[in-house]
């Protein structure tokens, strides 16, 4: 068991401490993959021969720093690869890591229904149970060649061999700037949806804003509207080009919002994250020839040199999207 998946439990107002957090994981092993908004991957085998200890003993001294470092209890499973430590993942609670070793895999997996193994879609689960194979058990007891005359040879053959236990994934490291998150809480839950709009025009500004000082750009934004009765609703859009344009910002999440459909929704916040960052001296940008664009590009590198020289209040929030 060398591959652990950490979920932590971030209240929704810390939801931005995730990169120090990932920090923690970093002082065990450079291997780490983060799993925006709240959970990462990381590779102990190294941090096993290092520390002479087991990923299992590691990972309660990783829950205690946690609590003791930043007050942020964990959910930890344990497997021989990413795909297994996934699935135990689901299985653990709060002070307890559920652990599958090589030898138990197979065990582990039998009784489960077919649609929870990462990569088996809906499609997929109805096609399987159509014939029966409605646990990961019998889909590992039937021959390859049966699931590949079901699913296609690559497919079948790969669900044949996760079904079995044979994990032949691998943890990814990235960095933790992989992502970038702001929230904007209300005094009160919110039913004014003019209110919500500010909110959003707010943080994409500050998404935008710390995007350019690191010299980043996104691919991916995602937002989450937090309810009074604790629910949310999470909607993720990918962008046409990489960017960090307050303005293509903004109306991405706007888009967002308006595909909500809200009716008198008691807001309690709402979060922006940036996702799939990059370097922004990469980024392919779409020539427009729109004076207007180039002005309000010119006007956002004198805004950030402006909160670089007297603080982020030196900007009026809704100035760039004016």
């Amino acid at each position: 068991m060398t591959i652990l998946c950490v979920r932590f439990q971030l209240p929704p107002t810390d939801e931005a401490a995730l990169p120090e957090l990932l920090g923690l994981l970093e002082e065990f092993t450079p291997v780490v993959e983060a799993l925006p908004p709240d959970g990462a991957l990381a590779d102990l085998r190294g941090a096993e021969r290092y520390f002479g200890r087991t990923a299992v003993e590691l990972a309660s001294v990783i829950r205690v720093r946690a609590l003791a470092r930043y007050g942020v209890d964990c959910v930890i499973g344990a497997g021989p690869g990413p795909m297994l430590a996934r699935m135990a993942l689901r299985d653990a609670r709060p002070g307890v890591t559920c652990a599958v070793s090589p030898d138990s895999a197979a065990e582990f997996l039998a009784g489960k229904p077919v649609g929870a193994l990462p990569g088996v879609g809906p499609a997929t689960a109805r096609t399987l149970c159509a014939y029966g194979l409605d646990t990961l058990g019998r889909v590992a007891g039937t021959p390859p060649a049966t699931l590949q005359r079901l699913l296609g040879a690559r497919a079948g053959r790969e669900l044949h061999e996760k079904a079995n236990g044979v994990d032949r994934g691998r943890v990814v490291p990235n960095a933790v700037s992989r992502s970038l998150a702001t929230e904007r809480p209300f005094d009160r839950d919110e039913l004014d949806p003019g209110r919500h709009r500010r909110a959003l025009l707010s943080a994409a500004e500050e998404i935008g804003a710390r995007l350019r000082a690191v010299d980043k750009v996104c691919r991916v934004l995602t937002l989450t509207v937090r309810y009074a009765d604790r629910s949310a609703t999470t909607r993720t859009r990918t962008l046409p080009e990489p960017t960090a344009h307050t303005p293509a910002l903004t109306r991405a999440a706007y888009g967002m919002y308006e595909a909500l459909g809200l009716q008198r929704a008691r807001v309690r916040a709402v979060v922006l994250r940036a996702e799939a960052l990059g370097p922004a001296e990469e980024a392919p940008h779409q020539l427009t020839f729109d004076p207007v664009d180039e002005r309000v590009r010119r006007i956002e590198e004198v805004a950030d040199r402006a909160r670089a020289r007297f603080g982020p209040r030196a900007v009026i929030p809704g100035a760039l999207a004016a």
